[in-house]
């Protein structure tokens, strides 16, 4: 395949992982191996354990075949192992060559099936979490340093216990991460939520270290839920995964909402953070409601602020952009969230996902663009966001 040139630097802020079965036992201390993460079989069906307990299906989290065909049906997210799917999926050496194919630099990865912010390694025993969050990391970092920098599978922080993620900062800043995956919730794991100044010294921690903290669509307990509740049980199971799917979109909403008028940017102004896989469509009417309903609804609080709520993104916050239309519809986005503030993803190997020509899919939208602008959004954002 020859890619469709789109941008002379192009990273994918978006990607993920189907984790195999093997990924903490082959790399847990031998006392804890069968402690930490691994599958087993219970009663002919493969699932996750963790210190003995289930953490779900052992499924690979993805609609690319094996054959490299996208399947119809994205039922078989929940259906398919990684016996099934792409060996891009899962094998990083196969997964710079899906990059090449498609004519891209560098990718950010998250998980699939562990919890899309790492959510579910918490357990009642935190030291073990915490190992089982450790070891996570050591092998993303292991494959980010093999790949020469272009894989990028972003740390997991143990958001059940606030100085150990700034302990996690640290330590994997010096392995070389470029940025840090973070569950939305930490109330639901039992520690403060975002807004809490308790949190202040990881928010210094991560803007010290020049690491962006990423908050993807559907990384908690609580934006999961929510997920299984959105659809009417009527619909088909089909339909069910797109409704949930298209409004753990808008969900981030929430994250922004609350990062900005929790004050963290003000108390943090080298902080970065990106919502992640939720598209940029919704962002200008959010940002024109916090402005409105602040100054109708809390003006007090208003006031504590430095500057308006609207002004906070173009500084503080990132975006994904994937499928959204071209036109004067993308050009009038990018004019009200700023060039400088959106990412280029392709999901993969998800539902959403651009395959098997994610260049090519967005070619035309870019076209209408000044060039300028589409070398950002592409690549030039990312490649100054990730210090590539």
């Amino acid at each position: 395949m020859c890619p469709t040139p789109v941008a002379p630097y192009v990273l994918d802020a978006d990607s993920h992982w189907s984790e195999p079965a093997d990924l903490f036992s082959s790399r847990a201390p031998e006392a804890y191996r069968d402690r930490l993460p691994r599958v087993v079989e219970v009663d002919g069906v493969r699932q996750w354990i963790f210190d003995g307990k289930p953490m779900g299906a052992f499924i690979a989290g993805a609609v690319i075949g094996r054959d490299g065909q996208k399947s119809a049906s994205a039922t078989v997210l929940h259906e398919w192992t990684v016996d099934d799917v792409h060996v891009g999926a899962h094998d990083p050496v196969e997964r710079l060559r899906v990059l090449d194919e498609a004519g891209i630099d560098a990718q950010v990865i998250f998980p699939s099936t562990i919890g899309l912010g790492g959510q579910d390694l918490a357990t009642a025993d935190q030291s073990l979490a915490r190992l089982a969050v450790e070891v996570y990391n050591d092998g993303m970092a292991d494959i980010q340093r093999e790949s020469g920098n272009r894989l990028l599978p972003l740390p997991l922080m143990p958001a059940w216990d606030i100085r150990s993620c700034v302990r996690e900062v640290a330590r994997v800043a010096e392995l070389g991460a470029r940025g840090v995956n973070m569950t939305s919730d930490p109330q639901d794991l039992g520690a403060p939520d975002l807004a809490s100044r308790e949190w202040d010294p990881f928010w210094a921690a991560c803007a010290e270290h020049r690491l962006p903290v990423h908050f993807h669509i559907g990384a908690s307990v609580t934006a999961m839920t929510f997920y299984g509740k959105y659809p009417w049980a009527s619909q088909t199971e089909s339909t069910k995964l797109a409704i949930g799917g298209g409004l753990l979109f808008i969900g981030n909403a929430r994250v922004v909402t609350n990062l900005i008028l929790a004050g963290i940017f003000d108390r943090h102004p080298e902080l970065r953070t990106v919502s992640v896989e939720s598209g940029v469509g919704w962002i200008p009417f959010i940002l024109e409601t916090l402005d409105y309903e602040m100054a109708e609804n809390a003006q007090a609080d208003l006031a504590k602020l430095k500057r308006r709520p609207s002004e906070y993104f173009r500084t503080n916050i990132y975006a994904t952009f994937w499928f959204e239309r071209g036109g004067n519809r993308l050009a009038d986005l990018i004019e009200s969230v700023g060039e400088d503030n959106i990412l280029f993803e392709t999901d993969f190997p998800h539902p959403t996902c651009l395959y098997p020509d994610p260049l090519r899919s967005v070619a035309d939208k870019m076209a209408t663009l000044p060039e300028t602008t589409r070398n950002k959004i592409m690549g030039g954002n990312g490649k100054a966001l990730y210090r590539l």
